[in-house]
């Protein structure tokens, strides 16, 4: 498993220009790791099969499978399709999520039982998918210019050394969190560990831990990660069981046709 920090006038303001520039290169240094971070990954595309655990204190996790599949168009243009096929309450289910550049998002939702495909506001970015502890807003893409980012030293995730990067959004509507937390692993540039804070909260709410990662396909690939709800004590597991990059996935794959079609998607699965 790879879970792979009385004076004389002209020295006063010496001294004040001396401090301050530290900061600003920790500043600058902060936002170059938070670009590296969001271009990590250069693959085209990628499916993924995976298995969905969500577990409360004294009951037994409910269990849920489902594919994800995720198309980078460039220019900061992504795309993902999220599908479930078990239980039989939640098969067919499908999340369309389009970001677009800058802070702009369109997502869809397919409910089979109603054969109804239905748009998600915008402000519903804190509601739960699926009764699970990812929030609309934890699907969608984050571009590293929409927070300032700083960096708080180093600190270990995992076992592994990491730099601990400071993020908190530029404008406050566009984020129900307050803040981001990250221990990003600088070999790999994953995140480790992502603690969630809200407003008015002191402690954060929610905690990412990863615990497997991999190299697949020339890709470092998270395998199985865990949301925590740190006030309720519910989780949410996702274990990755197979995934393929770069198999060309069509941009017909990601339309609200498609999403009610999910025929459409079957060739490509892993």
């Amino acid at each position: 498993m790879i879970v792979d920090s009385v004076m004389n006038p002209v020295l006063l303001c010496l001294l004040t220009v001396a401090f301050a520039m530290p900061a600003l290169g920790a500043d600058a240094a902060a936002e170059r790791l938070a670009r590296r971070v969001y271009d990590r990954d250069s693959a085209a595309d990628v499916v993924s099969e995976a298995v969905m655990l969500l577990a409360r204190k004294g009951r037994k996790p409910r269990k849920r499978v489902f594919y994800t599949y995720r198309k980078d168009k460039g220019g900061r243009e992504r795309w993902s399709l999220a599908r479930f096929l078990a239980p039989a309450d939640v098969r067919n289910v499908g999340l369309l999520t389009l970001d677009h550049p800058g802070d702009s998002s369109d997502q869809w939702l397919y409910l089979p039982a109603l054969d109804r495909v239905r748009r998600i506001a915008s402000s519903r970015k804190g509601g739960r998918f699926m009764g699970s502890d990812l929030y609309y807003e934890d699907l969608r893409d984050r571009e590293p210019e929409m927070d300032h980012h700083r960096l708080a030293g180093k600190g270990k995730a995992g076992g592994l050394l990491c730099d601990i990067l400071v993020s908190t959004p530029v404008k406050r509507g566009n984020s129900i969190y307050s803040k981001r937390v990250s221990w990003i692993h600088p070999k790999t540039l994953i995140p480790l560990r992502v603690d969630l804070y809200r407003r008015r909260h002191k402690r954060p709410v929610k905690r990412l831990k990863v615990h497997k990662i991999k190299r697949i396909q020339g890709h470092w690939t998270v395998l199985d990660s865990t949301m925590y709800d740190l006030r309720s004590g519910h989780s949410t597991r996702v274990v990755v069981k197979k995934i393929r990059y770069d198999q060309g996935l069509p941009d017909s794959l990601f339309s609200r046709k498609a999403l009610a079609d999910p025929s459409r998607e079957r060739r490509y699965r892993p």
